[in-house]
């Protein structure tokens, strides 16, 4: 149950930033670094940090203003699910699951991290603009997670378990307030 948890934690932190959770997980295991990470474990660990470090940055500072808040969801939406799988299988090799096969770990993982972004992305939509506060929660919210993903699963876990709670709350939420804007077509056959 442990290494379920530490996968969700995993998963959760991909989905809500890209290259911060890597990178973090990467610097956290300094002796074997992203060995235990699929598609990262083939690139050289100094072109690794070097990206990771650029891509975190400008995930940082790029989400304060709007246009670079864009382009970031953009990214995000697309890579979200991929790196959440990759976390995910990274997470389930370190926690040594073997209870299923890595390739079913990785589809969950990245369906977890989507869905998440997904919301994110609903959020910013709905409101018009993400407060800078929610982008710090943001931030500091995937740092943990991945985090606990290595050293307190069970936090980790739950934590990404609140998360899917909120999400799944958010998306009824949205769909009443579609349902109660959403105009009337009438047609006069007159």
């Amino acid at each position: 149950m442990i290494q379920i948890l530490a996968i969700l934690s995993a998963s959760a932190a991909g989905g809500l930033r890209v290259g911060l959770p890597l990178l973090i997980l990467g610097l956290a295991n300094l002796n074997t670094l992203w060995s235990e990470i699929p598609l990262l474990d083939q690139i050289r660990p100094e072109v690794v940090i070097g990206i990771l470090v650029s891509w975190t940055i400008f995930e940082i500072f790029g989400t304060k203003k709007l246009l670079g808040l864009r382009i970031i969801q953009i990214i995000q939406l697309i890579m979200s699910p991929v790196v959440g799988a990759m976390l995910a299988i990274g997470a389930a090799k370190w926690t040594e699951f073997d209870q299923a096969p890595f390739w079913l770990i990785g589809i969950i993982g990245g369906v977890f991290a989507l869905i998440l972004r997904f919301v994110l992305v609903g959020w910013f939509f709905r409101w018009g603009r993400l407060p800078i506060a929610f982008t710090f929660v943001e931030d500091i919210l995937s740092a943990i997670l991945v985090i606990f993903a290595l050293r307190a699963p069970e936090n980790g876990g739950i934590i990404a378990m609140l998360l899917l709670w909120i999400a799944l709350r958010s998306s009824n939420e949205w769909r009443q307030w579609y349902l109660q804007r959403k105009p009337t077509i009438t047609l006069d056959n007159e």
